[in-house]
């Protein structure tokens, strides 16, 4: 039992760290955020809820700079100011934000925020656990080893769950009439908007590659457009 403490404890750790995460960031968005408000926008979620039978789905815009989406924790949908100041700009369009909120909704709904829990537990057990190991056999190297294994085993798990939110948003844009265009059109532009400078190996990004992301979008609309005749 003895040998196997070091690998429970880095679990509790990881579970401890990953609430207070969870603590610290709904304080933060509670205190950097604001209702989204514009109406072009908000038509498109109202037609979600309708096609979920939800009374309504609060979005909050979050008060950041940089492009992107979150779905917190306690289920909350947000958009960034920076997202927000590239609509306004014209650079994406409402359906593209709408895409984006579906995508955070599929995170919801799929449980990805609870699963990212046992995640980020898991990735420090295998950092320790595999870093004692290693530590043995390639002294000076071990650590670094363990590291490198944990994060490619996180980074596999989110990708799948990027995939798995960009199917149940497909599904979703399509039964609310907005379609998966927009969804595609903006992958496209996604690089180009978050400034991401330079190719990185797509087994070392939380993402999956954005040629992959489409192809697998258009898979599913085969998928479909065959199941229905």
């Amino acid at each position: 039992m003895l040998r196997f403490t070091p690998i429970l404890l880095a679990v509790a750790y990881g579970v401890l760290m990953y609430l207070f995460s969870a603590w610290r960031l709904k304080h933060e968005l509670d205190a950097r955020s604001t209702r989204l408000a514009d109406p072009r926008i908000a038509a498109l979620v109202r037609r979600m809820a309708a096609v979920l039978d939800l009374e309504e789905i609060p979005v909050h815009i979050y008060e950041i700079g940089p492009v992107n989406g979150l779905a917190a924790p306690d289920g909350r949908i947000f958009v960034t100011r920076g997202f927000m100041e590239k609509y306004a700009a014209g650079e994406v369009t409402a359906e593209e934000i709408g895409s984006v909120i579906a995508h955070e909704l599929g995170h919801v709904a799929l449980g990805h925020a609870r699963r990212r829990m046992v995640d980020f537990s898991l990735q420090n057990a295998v950092r320790v656990g595999l870093g004692m190991v290693l530590s043995r056999l390639l002294p000076g190297l071990g650590a670094m080893v363990a590291n490198l294994v944990a994060s490619l085993l996180t980074a596999r798990l989110s990708r799948e769950d990027e995939y798995e939110a960009d199917a149940w948003a497909a599904a979703l844009l399509v039964k609310s009439g907005i379609g998966t265009g927009p969804q595609k059109s903006l992958f496209r532009k996604l690089e180009r908007l978050s400034g991401h400078a330079g190719p990185m190996p797509a087994w070392l990004m939380s993402h999956p590659k954005v040629a992959d992301r489409i192809a697998a979008i258009e898979a599913l609309e085969r998928k479909w457009h065959l199941a229905g005749g």
